[in-house]
């Protein structure tokens, strides 16, 4: 399986790329990554340093790609932060190129815009074109319950409100939507839901709420997802499995006490997760 990525990337720590690739190559998977920017860390910390790569180069890396006659073996693209539309629109291109050489790749977008604690924190048109150009594109959508609400202006705080905003979506043209973080109003104070819409059904899974704030999990289970559902065709076993890999990964992030999730360390939640949990039809 070949996966073109194209998000951002840290040299330290683990967001974007850094979070994402490493799951996808220990499952087995050829990853081609492209990075949106080189950072030297993430922006929670405050301070960071390195640049902001523009629409141009993300157009040339994947025509040189291209030129290596490639894109008919490209099994999915997966983006996550974009930076800015333009960028978003190179990437749709590359989507477009990939489904040229491939039509049965997969496009796997991850609508990063925010979260509750921090609200909207993307540059002003992001969350516009990815509402109005890459929800249309997807094939697989994976909000958080906040961007969930911004790209359907629906509630979410009941299962049946989150299982409307989700058909809402797949109205709209992804036929999978996973909602990666889920507090509804019948979930338990010590609980996370992971909800995962598909072919009229929407299924849940209940993992323990773990005492951790930390950046890059998002990015993580978008990837192993969309690894889990290319393989399998089921939304219902990929939600069953990149659930409990990744919280088995915070598991282990937490007992660390790490403020970086221990993508490499806990490398072995991939394939064999410490914990599984029921995967429901709601």
């Amino acid at each position: 399986m070949n996966v073109l990525s194209i998000q951002s990337h840290v040299a330290y720590g683990h967001v974007g790329n850094a979070a994402a690739v490493f799951p996808m190559q220990r499952l087995g998977v050829e990853v081609w990554p492209v990075h949106t920017v080189q950072f030297s860390n993430h922006t929670g910390y405050g301070a960071w340093r390195g640049p902001v790569f523009d629409a141009a180069m993300i157009r040339d890396v994947v025509q040189g790609i291209g030129e290596r006659g490639v894109l008919s073996s490209c099994d999915a693209v997966l983006s996550g932060y974009m930076g800015s539309a333009e960028i978003g629109a190179a990437i749709l291109e590359a989507v477009a190129a990939v489904r040229a050489a491939n039509p049965a790749t997969l496009y796997c977008c991850d609508p990063v815009i925010g979260d509750v604690e921090e609200g909207v924190y993307v540059r002003p048109g992001i969350a516009a074109f990815l509402r109005e150009r890459a929800v249309p594109d997807a094939d697989i959508l994976t909000p958080n319950q906040f961007e969930l609400g911004l790209l359907t202006d629906l509630p979410s705080r009941t299962l049946a409100e989150a299982a409307a905003a989700i058909a809402a979506l797949q109205a709209r043209g992804p036929r999978v939507v996973l909602v990666t973080s889920a507090l509804c109003t019948d979930t338990p104070s010590d609980s996370i839901d992971l909800l995962a819409g598909a072919e009229g059904r929407v299924f849940r899974v209940r993992t323990p709420r773990l005492a951790i704030a930390v950046n890059g999990a998002g990015d993580c289970i978008a990837a192993l997802f969309l690894v889990h559902y290319a393989r399998t065709g089921s939304a219902e076993a990929a939600l069953g499995a990149a659930a409990a890999s990744v919280y088995g990964l915070l598991k282990r992030t937490a007992e660390a006490g790490s403020r970086e999730i221990l993508t490499v360390a806990a490398q072995e939640e991939y394939v064999n997760p410490s914990a599984r949990f029921p995967v429901e039809a709601v």
